[in-house]
């Protein structure tokens, strides 16, 4: 398999036990065991740094919560996965906006002073974890530029985590999402060294199909291929179009991930098959790797939920082993 700027082409899911506020960060031994027997190598932790700090103050770490984010890695590690930190919610900012901040991660210094806190708490925890094994991914998805940041501010934010990551941990494998929620790389990051990530979610109305929280409930049914949204028709070609900015990065050697990809389960089971084969299939054909939200749940491949598939049962839960297929052909 194509081996990207030392990157292996990592392939996993996303476990989501520390990733909301009041998430209880129980990790269940079975997911990582599964998903080492189902033949991946990767697991991401996207995480709510609040679940460490008392009363959301980020400077006042809670050694308990600390305590379940490395029961996370040691089960990784045991398992031969490679784990990767996500902070999900961040001092300043959160895409889900579980929390509300008195300031803003791109606009005010004490957020970024307490990011970087964050990233260097971390760094100093997992120093001597293997560097190449376990990756920190900066931060989930940066808004549109224009939006909420500018280019400078969005560059300056990544730029003092990764600098605050390496003064304790130089050599440890570093991801970065793009802006506009993993739509677009940054090449001014470039010569960070840092993996860029994408996202696997085009076109919307195919992976998020009556999916409330992003206005889901007002995208047409959805087909594959052919199908049209905001005026572009989409296929397998369109698909390799949208990701050809990121190509180009991985073509000059850059490490390129794709962080996030999945099918809510109110699209048809036949269509998102259809979708993430030629999402899967252009990914592969480029060396890029991907990460399904999540393992479990209404995008994932045991619990999900769906009511056209016909489940397998598997140690009491139900698994679609026809997408669990479709992924590991990739």
């Amino acid at each position: 398999m194509t081996v990207q700027a030392g990157l292996p082409r990592w392939r996993g899911f996303h476990l989501l036990n520390m990733f909301h506020p009041k998430s209880d960060g129980e990790w269940r031994e079975d997911d990582f065991r599964w998903i080492c027997e189902f033949g991946f190598n990767f697991v991401a932790f996207p995480v709510c740094f609040t679940l460490w700090v008392e009363e959301n103050d980020p400077y006042r770490l809670y050694e308990p919560g600390l305590q379940k984010l490395d029961r996370a890695v040691q089960l990784a590690l045991e398992y031969d996965l490679n784990p990767c930190i996500n902070i999900h919610t961040a001092p300043g900012y959160d895409v889900n906006r579980f929390v509300e901040f008195p300031y803003s991660l791109w606009k005010d210094e004490a957020a970024l002073d307490a990011f970087c806190f964050q990233w260097t708490t971390l760094a100093e925890r997992y120093h001597d974890f293997p560097a190449e094994k376990l990756s920190f991914h900066l931060l989930n998805e940066p808004p549109h530029l224009g939006e909420d940041v500018s280019e400078e501010e969005y560059e300056r934010a990544m730029r003092a985590a990764t600098e605050a990551i390496r003064k304790v941990s130089p050599d440890r494998v570093i991801l970065c999402d793009g802006p506009g929620y993993r739509a677009r790389p940054s090449p001014r990051l470039v010569d960070l060294g840092i993996v860029q990530c994408c996202g696997g979610y085009w076109p919307m109305g195919i992976s998020h199909y009556m999916a409330s929280w992003v206005g889901g409930e007002n995208y047409p049914p959805p087909v594959w291929p052919g199908y049209v949204q905001d005026g572009k028709k989409w296929d397998r070609a369109a698909l390799e179009e949208h990701y050809q900015p990121f190509i180009h990065l991985r073509d000059q050697g850059i490490g390129v991930l794709c962080f996030e990809t999945g099918c809510h389960n109110k699209t048809p089971h036949e269509v998102a098959l259809a979708w993430f084969r030629d999402v899967l299939s252009v990914l592969t054909s480029h060396g890029i790797g991907y990460v399904l939200w999540s393992f479990r749940g209404a995008f994932g491949i045991i619990d999900s939920g769906r009511e056209d598939v016909e489940y397998e049962g598997f140690h009491g839960h139900q698994l679609d082993r026809e997408m669990l297929s479709l992924l590991q052909e990739f």
